[in-house]
């Protein structure tokens, strides 16, 4: 649809691209995405028909841009600027209007049931057709954004070129803008190409991203491949770290704000911030933790500098335990938003704690444990299923910076010390007599600082995971002692 080969050029005394060469297919949604400076604005004029190319082409369905007139340039490639102004008080449908100019023959421009129907369909379509009789100069400046888009959709262009769209819009009308526009690609195969700063809305929606630097390619590819974290640190330089989309397959880039000197880097998490009564045990951090848990509330992956473990009877029941454990929360002037909480029918004060330290490294873990609904994962199938409050509740607090891959490692290796100490301490599974792996209603919970020691990895024999199936063993060994004396007695 259109072909950019070997383009150099720019500005009189001011060369700004360099032997830039790049091709976009029909229906196709292109991000031209880089830092200031980097030449997006100026290829932009370029393909426009704005600025003539020192070196180089840009061709259009085959046909240089510079043998088309003006007129036929406009029936093919819609422009929409960033900073789209008006001098005159039009109304909002006349300014819509003026993009059917290109389509009107004859002397007297005559007006058609077509040019009518068109500029109808693209104020409805952009959501503006409400409004069609107010002046353009009294709008706010989404509104005024959303008109030029409906006049540059009435030219009925193949391609539409976009500079930063969503730059006046909130958050509801930058969805439906982009949404649209995926849409119109999909289905009409109308051809986009957009300048965009937002990383993330390109990585969204775009089909492909061209990334631009100094004037030249950089790469020219899919999303997730120019989205890529080193790449996107080099061009940008900055910092940043790249993660998947929580339900979309789209990277999504995120910004690291420069440590401030409060961020309190030597700080270890143990029983000092630990409180246990006949209610709740609760650990107060002085700063969020980066966390990954299964409890009642906070599940999940997130941030929290509180963690609550809430005794409940046996015989608790509640058809709603999430918000009833939020209202419970709130009672006690705890935030639910800022807060991992679970429940256990355990007595607390069985509850078992250690600070385990080697090389440099720290992990306090936390555990409550009874073998009262144990269950022999392996022949689970066997068991009526029965919600019942949390028996064996862990917490790890590990003081360092994990990556994704040690935080799923440390659930891995607690859960196989955990599983050790079942076997070593011959629980079994009431229904099945084999040897228990745990209970049914089990949880956890890895907090980690994100501060001090990088430890990338959490398996078994590693740093980390030693400590970490050094902790569990000997927490839930302890808090099973305690809980099967007091049966007893």
């Amino acid at each position: 649809m259109l072909t950019v080969n070997h383009v150099t050029g720019g500005y009189p005394g001011h060369e700004v691209l360099q032997d830039l060469s790049f091709d976009v297919k029909r229906g196709e949604l292109l991000g031209i995405v880089g830092p200031n400076g980097s030449g997006k604005t100026t290829i932009f004029k370029v393909i426009s028909g704005i600025l003539k190319a020192d070196k180089g082409e840009v061709l259009l369905k085959d046909k240089a841009i510079s043998k088309y007139s003006a007129k036929q340039l406009a029936k093919v490639l819609a422009v929409l600027p960033q900073h789209a102004e008006h001098a005159f008080p039009y109304t909002v449908k006349e300014t819509v209007s003026l993009g059917r100019y290109a389509h009107q023959t004859g002397w007297f421009q005559m007006w058609s049931e077509r040019d009518e129907a068109v500029v109808q369909k693209t104020m409805e379509q952009t959501g503006i057709k409400a409004f069609q009789d107010n002046y353009v100069n009294e709008l706010s400046g989404g509104e005024r954004q959303r008109v030029f888009l409906a006049q540059a959709l009435a030219q009925e262009p193949e391609i539409l070129l976009l500079d930063e769209p969503t730059n006046h819009l909130d958050l509801s009308y930058q969805k439906e803008l982009l949404d649209l526009l995926k849409k119109w690609t999909r289905e009409q195969g109308l051809t986009v190409i957009s300048i965009f700063h937002d990383l993330n809305l390109a990585g969204l929606y775009c089909d492909r991203l061209l990334l631009l630097e100094d004037g030249k390619v950089n790469m020219h590819h899919k999303p997730n491949e120019v989205l890529d974290e080193a790449r996107i640190q080099s061009v940008y330089r900055t910092n940043i770290e790249k993660h998947p989309h929580p339900t979309v397959p789209k990277p999504q880039m995120l910004l690291l704000p420069e440590k401030q000197g409060e961020d309190l880097d030597d700080l270890v998490i143990d029983e000092r911030f630990l409180m246990s009564n006949e209610e709740m045990i609760q650990l107060k951090a002085p700063f969020p933790l980066r966390t990954m848990s299964s409890g009642v509330v906070g599940s999940g992956t997130g941030w929290y500098n509180t963690f609550v473990n809430r005794h409940v009877e046996k015989s608790y029941s509640c058809s709603n335990h999430r918000e009833e454990m939020e209202a419970y929360l709130k009672n006690h002037q705890i935030d639910p938003v800022e807060t991992v909480g679970m429940m256990t029918a355990v007595c607390l004060e069985d509850v078992s704690y250690q600070l385990i330290e080697d090389d440099g490294v720290s992990v306090f873990v936390v555990v409550t444990a009874g073998v009262g609904n144990a269950v022999d994962a392996s022949r689970s199938v066997e068991h009526v299923y029965e919600p019942m409050p949390g028996t064996i509740n862990t917490w790890v607090f590990v003081n360092g910076s994990l990556t994704d891959e040690a935080f799923i490692q440390s659930i891995m290796t607690a859960t196989e010390a955990k599983v050790k100490v079942m076997h070593d301490h011959h629980v079994k599974d009431a229904i099945t007599g084999s040897f228990a792996t745990g209970t049914s209603t089990d949880s956890i919970l890895i907090a980690a600082t994100q501060r001090g020691k990088h430890l990338p990895y959490a398996g078994t024999i590693t740093v980390l995971g030693k400590l970490i199936s050094q902790g569990i063993y000997m927490c839930t060994s302890e808090a099973l002692n305690k809980y099967r004396k007091r049966v007893s007695e």
